[in-house]
């Protein structure tokens, strides 16, 4: 797979075979991926008992939606792009008004494979010190915080 920016501020995914769609359509596994979803798990953290259950029934049901919402647009984009390219190599295109969608999903994911593995900040982690059931999610969280680099600096900026 190749990615690169776009003159129109977006970024242009060349899919070059079955495996780099797998890839792709692994960012809305890994983020569904925990037994609670993410606005959850985030409302979870607000303890505080003046604000909690507020935070639960406000804050969380928006969260979920949002994040429902963003997962849903990048899966609808794959799926599609998939299609067109009937499963083998192919253009993706993240356009500016995708790039929060595209950021959100890849976070959701990211916190996801985090949460599960615990590997931390990862730049001293050596892929191949890791045992095999971890090193495919490390390295999927690794590509999802590039893509993710890639949007900052080229669609979202």
């Amino acid at each position: 797979m190749k990615i690169m920016p776009t003159l129109e501020g977006g970024l242009r995914m060349d899919i070059e075979d079955s495996s780099d769609w797998h890839l792709l359509i692994g960012i809305t596994h890994d983020a569904v991926s925990c037994d609670k979803p993410l606005a959850e798990r985030l409302g979870n953290l607000i303890t505080e008992d003046e604000v909690a259950d507020d935070w639960k029934e406000f804050v969380v049901p928006d969260l979920d939606e949002g994040f429902s919402t963003a997962l849903n647009d990048v899966a609808t984009a794959i799926a599609s792009a998939r299609l067109e390219s009937g499963g083998g190599p192919g253009p993706l295109w993240i356009t500016r008004e995708d790039g929060f969608s595209w950021y959100s999903a890849l976070n959701q994911a990211r916190l996801a494979l985090e949460e599960q593995y615990h590997f931390g900040p990862g730049e001293d982690t050596e892929p191949e010190s890791l045992p095999p059931e971890r090193r495919s999610p490390f390295l999927r969280s690794r590509f999802y915080c590039a893509i993710q680099s890639l949007l900052l600096d080229h669609v979202m900026g």
